[in-house]
């Protein structure tokens, strides 16, 4: 059975930074699955932030957290990071990961949509406080 757990979310200050991690366990290659961060703001749809493909070598990050966050992966581990810095009001949401078997989901310009994505955690909230 696929488990996909987010942690690292809070309330932080306008400026300030956060970690987000998230474990997938009973995927049994993950270092095959391209991963990827969505988040989805009241009101709002799901929108992707940033995708990673199955070695790292290539991410993508949406225009609005384009030179702020940083996503990376320890396939050793079975772990998905997003870095996030400089963090704004508009970035509150809940943040979600997910995990699609295509390891190329993403070539750095370009990230399948979330349909794409089979596995999914249930999510951290971010609160960014102005």
């Amino acid at each position: 059975q696929v488990q996909v757990v987010e942690s690292g979310g809070g309330l932080v200050q306008a400026g300030g930074s956060l970690r987000l991690s998230c474990t997938a366990s009973g995927l049994t290659f993950f270092d095959s699955y391209a991963m990827g961060w969505f988040r989805q703001a009241p009101g709002k749809e799901r929108e992707g932030v940033s995708c990673i493909n199955w070695s790292g070598s290539a991410t993508y990050y949406a225009d609005s957290v384009k030179g702020r966050f940083t996503i990376s992966r320890d396939n050793a581990k079975n772990t998905l990071y997003l870095q996030m810095n400089s963090l704004k009001p508009e970035d509150t949401a809940i943040y979600y990961c997910a995990a699609d078997p295509d390891g190329w989901a993403t070539d750095g310009a370009y990230c399948k949509p979330a349909t794409d994505f089979e596995y999914w955690g249930q999510g951290t909230q971010v609160t960014v406080s102005s």
